[in-house]
């Protein structure tokens, strides 16, 4: 009987102009490469050093088997070896000859430019929320897909609670800035009407000037600050505290600055799955993750935010509620659900 040979291994190529930013689209493509290991694909991430570890350690997400190498010079040709390319764009598109080439906007651009327009009709695309598609589809003239970042919901659980509001994101005000000095003003404004509770930021920080402005604004209040928390303190924060806060997005016209919304949100998620009620900005893709009075609260005064988060507070049936259901629609946007719908469009 002849003898064969194994099958050979299906290569992909995984290409983010920020891996070092280690930000949304680095959670996302590390997903795809996590996807793609377990489907037997052999992955190249196109970058020139090897940074699985600060990926496990930001993300949980173990891509150690992928193989780390520089972006090629000639990468238009080196495509042609590649069965998949998978591209996260920063507003440029590439010219790529592989079998299939997947683009992956991040963020809602507005001008990419003429060239990049004529790229976009050739190439497949997913974005990571119909607020993004919304823009995408009007800018570059396509019909994109939508697959969610994907939550690792099992690892984000409740435990007992505290009398604690916590808004986890990054100290920036680069992009779409996270507005932590909204929430502070909020908090002082709402903290003699709820005694006892407390306001705790954590996010990373590449800003030790802004996180200095924010301290000197917290006073005497009971807020805390945590900057670059490890991912188990993040999971413990979420896990303790009641209610989750985000500024995302406030004041900003979206019509004019998309990018400036929260594009998606995998924090709130994350809060969810952990039981802790989202009361977040009504911009972005916020409303497709909370659904108004049903599993959280979305606002666009201060006053609705304080309004809202005396209500809830006061209220423990009401907080009880809106738990349970948050963590219930959590599951909507699990690693699972990611998985199988992102199979399909490969």
């Amino acid at each position: 009987m002849p003898v064969f040979g194994k099958c050979k291994m299906k290569r992909t190529a995984i290409f983010s102009p920020t891996w070092d930013s280690l930000g949304g689209g680095e959670r996302y493509a590390s997903a795809v490469a996590r996807l793609l290991l377990d489907s037997d694909y052999s992955v190249d991430i196109w970058w020139p050093k090897n940074i699985s570890q600060s990926i496990k350690a930001r993300f949980a997400i173990d891509i150690s088997q992928a193989n780390f190498v520089p972006f090629p010079s000639n990468y238009q040709l080196i495509t042609m070896n590649y069965e998949l390319v998978f591209w996260v764009t920063d507003g440029s598109l590439p010219v790529s000859l592989a079998k299939k080439t997947l683009i992956h906007y991040q963020i809602p651009f507005k001008n990419p430019g003429f060239l990049n327009k004529i790229k976009a009709h050739f190439y497949p695309s997913v974005c990571n929320s119909f607020y993004t598609k919304e823009v995408i589809d009007k800018t570059y003239g396509i019909n994109s897909q939508v697959v969610y970042p994907p939550v690792d919901v099992n690892s984000f659980l409740p435990q007992t609670k505290t009398n604690t509001i916590v808004s986890i994101a990054r100290f920036s005000t680069l992009l779409h800035a996270k507005r932590q000095d909204t929430l502070i003003d909020a908090f002082s404004r709402l903290s003699k009407e709820l005694s006892g509770w407390e306001l705790v930021l954590a996010g990373g920080s590449t800003d030790p000037r802004y996180v200095s402005l924010l301290k000197k604004q917290v006073k005497n209040l009971p807020v805390k600050i945590i900057t670059n928390p490890p991912l188990h303190k993040i999971r413990q924060l979420l896990a303790q505290a009641k209610i989750f806060w985000s500024a995302t997005g406030f004041g900003i016209n979206t019509a004019l600055h998309p990018e400036k919304a929260e594009h998606f949100g995998i924090t709130v998620v994350e809060a969810m799955s952990a039981g802790t009620v989202p009361i977040v900005t009504n911009a972005g893709g916020h409303r497709e993750t909370v659904i108004a009075s049903q599993n959280g609260f979305l606002w666009t005064t201060l006053d609705e935010l304080i309004d809202c988060t005396i209500k809830l507070a006061r209220d423990p049936k009401l907080l009880q509620s809106l738990s349970k259901s948050a963590k219930d629609r959590s599951k909507l946007f699990s690693t699972a659900v990611f998985n199988r719908e992102l199979t399909q469009l490969l």
